[in-house]
């Protein structure tokens, strides 16, 4: 065919992308196959598109949630869902073994990359912490000078938003600890006492059971999410389908 269509990796084959996009082929022809025979037998089979999604480990689950609720249990489509860093994740999306990558931050700009970014959604971003029962409304940034909050790591965006906010504002908060996983953060917001900084999409079931609520928005801090699609390919136009009805307003 002109192209390799593995390489090796230690003991083992592994597919190249011109591999991986040549296995695609087979697979819709092998499947067109069996369609027409079970077509002519009278057993016609459902045509079923696989749908290959990757996600960021520190994604919020309700966020990945909103994203692939329509897909799931559909017959026209088998859902797959993984998890990784978005360095691995990237690399399986370059490499057609993803379709699309789902993250908070949009997709490196390189000039020798093809990768597109798609803004799905914009969150707001707040202190969430119990209910305060003697210490009246919760005033920001003032009370962050003596209460304990806990706080997304440094690679986070939100997190550099907010120590720009709380810098402006000549304040050395009290962190209790930095967290890069959002359902860890969540959990610790459950347990702890003083605030968590999250997009309220993180702790939605928390504050709709009163478990948490919500002090206050903080101003010009917002958590984006992107879907990063597989490059141009005969699948694209499947994709963009899905995304458009699952991101739909």
């Amino acid at each position: 065919m002109g192209h390799k269509l593995f390489e090796r990796a230690g003991k083992k084959l592994v597919l190249t992308e011109a591999g991986q996009i040549a296995l695609d082929y087979a697979d819709t022809v092998f499947k067109a196959g069996d369609e027409l025979m079970s077509t002519l037998r009278g057993r016609p089979l459902a045509s079923r598109q696989v749908f290959r999604v990757g996600a960021l480990t520190t994604l919020s689950r309700n966020f990945q949630l909103e994203f692939l609720r329509p897909l799931v249990g559909r017959s026209d489509v088998k859902l797959i869902v993984r998890s990784g860093n978005i360095r691995d994740l990237l690399a399986q999306l370059e490499a057609h073994a993803i379709d699309v990558v789902l993250a908070n931050s949009a997709a490196p700009r390189d000039a020798r990359s093809s990768l597109r970014s798609h803004l799905l959604n914009e969150q707001p971003v707040s202190l969430v912490g119990h209910r305060r029962s003697n210490q009246g409304k919760f005033r920001f940034p003032d009370d962050l000078r003596t209460e304990p909050v806990l706080l997304p790591s440094l690679d986070s965006d939100i997190r550099v938003a907010f120590d720009r906010v709380l810098e402006l504002a000549a304040i050395r908060p009290i962190i209790l600890a930095e967290v890069d996983d959002m359902a860890m953060l969540r959990l610790l917001a459950r347990e702890r006492e003083g605030v968590t900084l999250v997009p309220p999409i993180v702790v939605r079931d928390e504050l709709e059971t009163g478990v948490l609520v919500e002090h206050c928005r903080i101003p010009e801090v917002t958590e984006t999410f992107y879907a990063l699609p597989l490059p141009a390919s005969r699948k694209m136009q499947f994709y963009h389908y899905v995304s458009l009805a699952i991101c739909a307003p």
